[in-house]
Protein backbone atom coordinates (compact mmCIF):
# COMPACT_ATOMS: atom_id res chain seq x y z
CA UNK A 1 0.00 0.00 0.00
CA UNK A 2 1.15 3.43 -0.92
CA UNK A 3 2.76 4.99 2.51
CA UNK A 4 1.38 8.62 1.85
CA UNK A 5 -2.57 7.08 2.15
CA UNK A 6 -1.42 5.06 5.09
CA UNK A 7 -0.10 8.70 6.16
CA UNK A 8 -3.18 10.34 5.11
CA UNK A 9 -5.53 7.84 6.79
CA UNK A 10 -3.60 7.91 9.99
CA UNK A 11 -3.83 11.40 10.25
CA UNK A 12 -7.37 11.22 9.74
CA UNK A 13 -8.23 9.53 12.61
CA UNK A 14 -5.26 10.21 15.18
CA UNK A 15 -3.89 13.30 16.34
CA UNK A 16 -1.66 15.74 18.64
CA UNK A 17 -4.47 16.51 21.47
CA UNK A 18 -3.38 18.89 24.54
CA UNK A 19 -0.02 18.47 26.13
CA UNK A 20 1.73 15.51 24.10
CA UNK A 21 -1.20 13.23 24.59
CA UNK A 22 -2.40 11.30 21.46
CA UNK A 23 -5.74 10.32 20.87
CA UNK A 24 -8.00 8.83 18.44
CA UNK A 25 -10.43 11.52 16.71
CA UNK A 26 -14.11 10.62 14.81
CA UNK A 27 -13.61 11.94 11.49
CA UNK A 28 -16.47 13.74 9.98
CA UNK A 29 -14.74 12.21 6.29
CA UNK A 30 -15.43 8.25 7.18
CA UNK A 31 -18.67 6.70 5.65
CA UNK A 32 -19.68 3.25 6.66
CA UNK A 33 -22.22 2.07 3.94
CA UNK A 34 -23.54 -1.58 3.99
CA UNK A 35 -26.09 -4.09 2.90
CA UNK A 36 -27.20 -6.46 5.69
CA UNK A 37 -30.53 -8.76 5.05
CA UNK A 38 -29.70 -10.98 8.68
CA UNK A 39 -28.04 -8.17 10.46
CA UNK A 40 -24.81 -10.05 10.52
CA UNK A 41 -23.21 -7.25 8.71
CA UNK A 42 -24.89 -4.63 10.26
CA UNK A 43 -23.18 -5.93 13.59
CA UNK A 44 -19.93 -5.82 12.10
CA UNK A 45 -20.77 -2.29 10.12
CA UNK A 46 -21.16 -1.41 13.94
CA UNK A 47 -18.60 -3.11 15.84
CA UNK A 48 -16.25 -0.66 13.42
CA UNK A 49 -18.57 2.59 13.50
CA UNK A 50 -18.09 2.27 17.50
CA UNK A 51 -14.36 2.40 17.25
CA UNK A 52 -13.76 5.64 15.64
CA UNK A 53 -17.29 7.09 14.42
CA UNK A 54 -18.64 8.48 10.94
CA UNK A 55 -21.42 8.22 9.39
CA UNK A 56 -23.16 4.49 9.27
CA UNK A 57 -25.92 3.90 6.63
CA UNK A 58 -27.81 1.12 5.17
CA UNK A 59 -28.10 0.46 1.77
CA UNK A 60 -31.59 0.51 0.83
CA UNK A 61 -33.64 -0.40 -2.34
CA UNK A 62 -36.32 1.31 -3.91
CA UNK A 63 -38.21 -2.21 -4.16
CA UNK A 64 -37.04 -4.35 -1.55
CA UNK A 65 -36.02 -8.03 -1.77
CA UNK A 66 -38.83 -10.45 -1.61
CA UNK A 67 -38.68 -11.86 2.53
CA UNK A 68 -39.36 -15.47 1.50
CA UNK A 69 -35.43 -16.28 1.04
CA UNK A 70 -35.59 -18.93 -1.83
CA UNK A 71 -37.76 -16.22 -4.32
CA UNK A 72 -34.91 -13.84 -3.20
CA UNK A 73 -32.56 -15.86 -4.25
CA UNK A 74 -33.65 -16.40 -7.27
CA UNK A 75 -34.47 -12.77 -7.95
CA UNK A 76 -30.68 -12.01 -7.24
CA UNK A 77 -29.43 -14.60 -9.75
CA UNK A 78 -31.51 -13.42 -12.69
CA UNK A 79 -29.86 -9.76 -11.83
CA UNK A 80 -26.58 -11.23 -11.49
CA UNK A 81 -27.20 -12.98 -15.23
CA UNK A 82 -28.77 -10.23 -16.89
CA UNK A 83 -26.37 -7.28 -15.18
CA UNK A 84 -29.21 -5.49 -13.83
CA UNK A 85 -28.43 -2.77 -11.19
CA UNK A 86 -31.33 -2.23 -8.61
CA UNK A 87 -32.18 1.00 -7.95
CA UNK A 88 -31.23 2.47 -4.80
CA UNK A 89 -33.57 4.48 -2.17
CA UNK A 90 -30.33 5.32 -0.35
CA UNK A 91 -28.90 8.59 -1.90
CA UNK A 92 -25.64 9.17 -0.60
CA UNK A 93 -23.30 12.87 -0.60
CA UNK A 94 -19.82 11.44 -1.59
CA UNK A 95 -18.47 14.53 -1.81
CA UNK A 96 -17.74 14.93 2.12
CA UNK A 97 -15.99 11.49 2.52
CA UNK A 98 -12.32 10.31 2.09
CA UNK A 99 -12.64 7.01 3.12
CA UNK A 100 -15.35 4.26 2.75
CA UNK A 101 -15.50 1.46 4.90
CA UNK A 102 -17.78 -0.85 2.28
CA UNK A 103 -20.11 -3.75 4.36
CA UNK A 104 -21.81 -6.76 2.30
CA UNK A 105 -22.75 -10.17 2.36
CA UNK A 106 -21.45 -13.00 0.19
CA UNK A 107 -24.85 -13.27 -2.34
CA UNK A 108 -24.15 -16.40 -4.71
CA UNK A 109 -20.54 -16.05 -4.34
CA UNK A 110 -20.23 -12.57 -5.72
CA UNK A 111 -21.10 -9.11 -4.85
CA UNK A 112 -24.65 -8.55 -4.17
CA UNK A 113 -26.69 -6.71 -6.97
CA UNK A 114 -27.54 -3.56 -4.40
CA UNK A 115 -23.86 -2.89 -4.22
CA UNK A 116 -22.95 -2.73 -7.68
CA UNK A 117 -25.50 -0.19 -8.04
CA UNK A 118 -23.86 1.53 -5.32
CA UNK A 119 -20.43 1.71 -6.68
CA UNK A 120 -22.01 2.63 -10.35
CA UNK A 121 -24.22 5.36 -8.65
CA UNK A 122 -21.42 7.50 -6.74
CA UNK A 123 -18.08 8.60 -7.62
CA UNK A 124 -15.18 7.02 -5.57
CA UNK A 125 -12.46 8.70 -7.27
CA UNK A 126 -9.47 9.00 -5.09
CA UNK A 127 -11.16 7.70 -2.31
CA UNK A 128 -9.85 4.45 -0.09
CA UNK A 129 -12.35 2.01 0.32
CA UNK A 130 -12.26 -0.64 3.20
CA UNK A 131 -14.66 -3.73 1.87
CA UNK A 132 -15.88 -5.84 5.14
CA UNK A 133 -17.93 -8.71 4.45
CA UNK A 134 -20.13 -12.08 6.32
CA UNK A 135 -20.90 -14.79 4.49
CA UNK A 136 -22.16 -18.29 5.22
CA UNK A 137 -18.55 -19.97 5.37
CA UNK A 138 -17.87 -19.80 1.28
CA UNK A 139 -15.94 -16.57 1.43
CA UNK A 140 -15.80 -13.68 -0.50
CA UNK A 141 -16.19 -15.28 -4.19
CA UNK A 142 -15.62 -12.66 -7.04
CA UNK A 143 -16.62 -9.72 -5.08
CA UNK A 144 -13.23 -8.14 -4.33
CA UNK A 145 -12.72 -8.15 -8.26
CA UNK A 146 -16.29 -6.32 -8.80
CA UNK A 147 -15.20 -3.96 -6.15
CA UNK A 148 -11.67 -3.37 -8.31
CA UNK A 149 -13.75 -3.49 -11.73
CA UNK A 150 -16.05 -0.88 -10.69
CA UNK A 151 -13.92 1.91 -8.49
CA UNK A 152 -10.87 1.71 -10.98
CA UNK A 153 -9.87 5.21 -9.20
CA UNK A 154 -10.46 4.02 -5.79
CA UNK A 155 -7.99 2.72 -3.33
CA UNK A 156 -8.63 -1.06 -1.63
CA UNK A 157 -7.17 -2.17 1.05
CA UNK A 158 -6.86 -5.19 3.07
CA UNK A 159 -10.72 -6.62 3.35
CA UNK A 160 -12.27 -7.91 6.62
CA UNK A 161 -14.34 -11.22 6.07
CA UNK A 162 -16.15 -13.43 8.34
CA UNK A 163 -18.93 -15.82 8.83
CA UNK A 164 -22.25 -14.87 9.88
CA UNK A 165 -25.20 -16.72 9.52
CA UNK A 166 -26.62 -18.87 6.98
CA UNK A 167 -29.93 -17.85 6.29
CA UNK A 168 -30.37 -21.13 3.31
CA UNK A 169 -30.15 -23.41 6.51
CA UNK A 170 -32.58 -21.07 8.56
CA UNK A 171 -29.69 -19.63 10.65
CA UNK A 172 -29.79 -16.44 10.75
CA UNK A 173 -28.12 -13.52 13.33
CA UNK A 174 -25.31 -14.88 14.93
CA UNK A 175 -23.03 -12.34 16.28
CA UNK A 176 -24.13 -12.73 20.04
CA UNK A 177 -22.72 -13.88 23.10
CA UNK A 178 -19.21 -15.41 22.41
CA UNK A 179 -19.31 -15.04 18.30
CA UNK A 180 -20.02 -11.40 19.01
CA UNK A 181 -17.19 -10.79 21.55
CA UNK A 182 -14.54 -13.31 18.76
CA UNK A 183 -15.86 -11.04 15.92
CA UNK A 184 -15.15 -7.66 17.55
CA UNK A 185 -11.74 -8.66 18.64
CA UNK A 186 -11.08 -9.82 14.89
CA UNK A 187 -12.50 -6.67 13.72
CA UNK A 188 -10.35 -4.74 15.71
CA UNK A 189 -7.22 -6.76 15.18
CA UNK A 190 -8.08 -6.11 11.15
CA UNK A 191 -8.10 -2.50 12.29
CA UNK A 192 -4.98 -1.96 13.30
CA UNK A 193 -3.54 -4.38 10.78
CA UNK A 194 -4.51 -2.58 8.12
CA UNK A 195 -3.18 0.94 10.29
CA UNK A 196 -6.26 2.87 10.66
CA UNK A 197 -6.16 2.85 13.71
CA UNK A 198 -3.03 3.34 16.40
CA UNK A 199 -1.65 0.53 18.68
Amino acid sequence: MNKSLLFFILFSFCFQNGAGTEQRQTSNSILIVYLSRTNNTKAVAEMIHNEFGGDLVAVELQNPYPENYDTMVRQVAEENASGFLPPLKTKVDMGQYDTIFFGFPTWGMQLPPPMKSFLTENDLEGKAIIPFNTNAGYGLGSSLKTIQKLSPDSTILDEFSVKGGVERDGIYFVMVGKREIEVREAVQKWLHRIMVVKN
